[in-house]
């Protein structure tokens, strides 16, 4: 054993000193500590460049995911129901009966029914005018009570509404279901405002017009006492004597 080995030695120091390389069969595998610890890292650094790469399409997927997210309409909509609320305290409104809400109209009214009684007006003019102050007066109670008891209805509609659209709210997927949801809310509180100036409305209208013939009937019972006690109307005055007298 120990001379094959010497063998070897001697013909490798033979080939190396005559210059000739050694036969294939004869070569010999070397390792390199530093070749091999270079090659390690850069195998971890390019596997840390992989996984840094990968953890960067996941956070895009997730951006992408939470924009998807964010445009998301609400599939809850509140807009009809608010829509038929108003549309039946306008359709009331505008049903105001004789003096509506017109300023043409309540010009006119107050240069006829409501103007001051004339001398030149027969007793059944007067009486007719009277009669029609008293009955705006009646219609526009009748008007006032209408949509109050119209916005009175409405307040249940509301609420189931109000009730939707919270609830969509509290459970929005995104930042758009949370502002849709929001919008509705406003806009269902503007419909309550609506609601509430409809009814201020008529109850000052019904109110007005009250005080308008009170108004008008005071001038008109001048006008019927001064016809009453001018000297060509017939009435004499006389001393009335009571039964114990």
């Amino acid at each position: 054993m120990t001379s094959i080995r010497g063998y070897g030695v001697t013909l490798a120091a033979i080939f190396a000193l005559s210059g000739s390389p050694l036969p294939a069969s004869a070569q010999m595998t070397v390792f390199d500590p530093s070749n091999y610890s270079q090659n390690l890292l850069t195998a971890a650094r390019t596997l840390e460049q992989v996984n840094n790469q990968i953890l960067s399409l996941q956070n895009e997927a997730q951006m992408l995911i939470n924009q998807a997210r964010n445009l998301t309409s609400l599939p809850y909509s509140s807009l009809q129901q608010l829509q038929q609320s108003i549309g039946r305290t306008q359709q009331l409104l505008g049903q105001a009966q004789n003096v509506a809400y017109d300023v043409q109209q309540i010009d006119r009214a107050f240069s006829t029914t409501y103007a001051p009684a004339s001398t030149n007006q027969s007793d059944q003019s007067l009486i007719a005018s009277a009669r029609t102050r008293w009955e705006n007066s009646v219609a526009g109670l009748q008007d006032a009570l209408r949509i109050q008891a119209t916005v009175v209805g409405n307040l249940d509609t509301n609420r189931l509404e109000m009730s939707a659209l919270i609830d969509a709210s509290q459970g929005a997927a995104g930042a758009l279901e949370a502002a849709q949801a929001g919008n509705q809310l406003i806009a269902l509180q503007a419909q309550q405002l609506a609601d509430l100036t409809a009814t201020v409305a008529a109850q000052g209208r019904a109110q007005s017009l009250e005080a308008a013939a009170r108004t008008a009937a005071q001038d008109q019972a001048r006008e019927q006492l001064r016809r009453f006690l001018a000297p060509n109307a017939g009435y004499q005055p006389s001393t009335v004597r009571m039964f114990h007298e």
